[in-house]
């Protein structure tokens, strides 16, 4: 019974750093009791199991899931994550965080997430779409255009969106490109998109950077996931003149006090598998843990790998002014606290990644109109998306004298709540 207690936490933990996160934004704001319970619980759950023939002739089943949070914004949005450490708590706290995303930066969407339970390194191409391509057929139901459309996250790419478009439309549903984003741009995918994530967070620092003062050149950066999110956010963060000082990846990191050559490094890891491989580049480059490089001296934290990266056992040794969430909710609510307490800004996830779920908003809105924009055209409605999700959180804050992470889950609950009153509760 205790092992199935203590497993039963954990799958739920991440869940339950959610509704902390939600309950003390409805506290501050007075939110009613009956809109934080409809918030609380998702509309839907699909749990699949996919059988899946593997190259060595064998029958491997996988298990999956799809959560449906909130749809009263719009259609249902968000990833699908192929990692071994996906459950059901995980996937249910990550479709509440796409509602409040979704919410924060005013598109019509709201909020899901799905995963598989595999190491997809460990496939191949063929068991990889293979396993795709059961998922799609098992959340076909459920899924489309006008219902509930995925994307791309943790160990999912273009390619594996092309292969559930095209499995989408196998089982009958004729040219529905928009079923998925984040698609490869042959198959109806979005100019802009790859860069999306990092650049709505840059247009967000570029505000915090004016409002303090606070000069690039002498700003040290490092960045914690240096895969598609925050691989380009060090590259165009570098390109502004900042120093970036630390990345890393699933094996390690790489740091250098005076600066590393992010460009390079992305090079090397390209051809050699990961960060910790390219010590040999530069002068001080140094290879530490992941839990070191969270450690090391930088003004500037960016975290853009997994969930709860910095918690109560090791926020007290962060040592950043400010720490900016590429990723999704990879600091917990003990370290929220600690945070506030040492005067480090805490710029949230729910703001600070929403530029890939604004880019996947314009790529439904062109597989749409069958009219597909320039990658400048793109950033040009991206940018003032992110700015006023910026102003208004900014407002709330200075309101309330909250934290970033509090005025942004009021400014995403006040537009669901007014939502809920004209359209009903039930």
């Amino acid at each position: 019974m205790r092992v199935l207690d203590l497993l039963t936490k954990r799958l739920m933990s991440l869940f339950e750093n959610t509704l902390k996160q939600i309950n003390e934004a409805a506290e501050i704001m007075n939110l009613d009791k009956d809109i934080i319970t409809i918030l609380s619980h998702p509309k839907r759950i699909m749990q699949v199991s996919m059988p899946v023939r593997m190259d060595s002739g064998e029958i491997r089943v996988f298990e999956g899931f799809r959560v449906q949070h909130n749809d009263l914004a719009g259609p249902f949005k968000g990833g699908i994550r192929y990692h071994e450490q996906v459950d059901m708590g995980e996937v249910k706290a990550l479709a509440a965080w796409m509602t409040m995303k979704c919410s924060v930066v005013g598109i019509p969407l709201g909020g899901a997430k799905g995963g598989i339970i595999v190491d997809p390194k460990t496939l191949s191409k063929r068991e990889l779409e293979q396993l795709t391509r059961k998922y799609t057929d098992r959340i076909e139901p459920i899924i489309g255009p006008d219902k509930d459309i995925p994307a791309p996250d943790v160990n999912t790419n273009g390619q594996i969106m092309a292969w559930v478009v095209d499995e989408y439309m196998k089982l009958g549903n004729t040219n529905k490109k928009g079923v998925v984003t984040g698609k490869p741009i042959e198959c109806g995918g979005s100019a802009g998109r790859d860069q999306a994530t990092a650049q709505g967070g840059v247009y967000v620092l570029d505000e915090i950077v004016k409002a303090k003062g606070i000069k690039p050149e002498e700003t040290r950066i490092i960045v914690q996931g240096f895969g598609n999110a925050g691989g380009n956010m060090a590259m165009l963060l570098a390109d502004k003149g900042y120093k970036i000082c630390g990345v890393s990846d699933s094996k390690g990191g790489l740091y250098c006090a005076d600066g590393l050559d992010s460009r390079k490094v992305d090079v090397c890891k390209e051809e050699k598998g990961s960060v910790t491989q390219c010590q040999s580049l530069g002068s001080g480059y140094e290879v530490c843990t992941n839990e070191e490089l969270l450690e090391k001296e930088c003004d500037i934290l960016i975290l853009a790998a997994l969930e709860n990266q910095v918690h109560e056992k090791n926020a007290d040794n962060v040592k950043a002014k400010m720490v900016f969430e590429l990723a999704n909710g990879p600091t917990t609510p003990e370290a929220d606290k600690i945070f506030a307490k040492k005067g480090i800004t805490v710029v949230p996830d729910i703001l600070a990644n929403a530029g890939g779920v604004t880019v996947s908003y314009f790529e439904l809105v062109q597989n749409e109109a069958q009219y597909y924009w320039t990658a400048e055209e793109v950033q040009e409605k991206l940018k003032p998306i992110m700015v006023k999700a910026w102003e208004r959180i900014v407002e709330i804050q200075n309101k309330y004298s909250c934290t970033l992470r509090q005025a942004a889950f009021i400014s995403a609950m006040t537009r669901l709540k007014a939502i809920m009153e004209q359209r009903g509760f039930e």
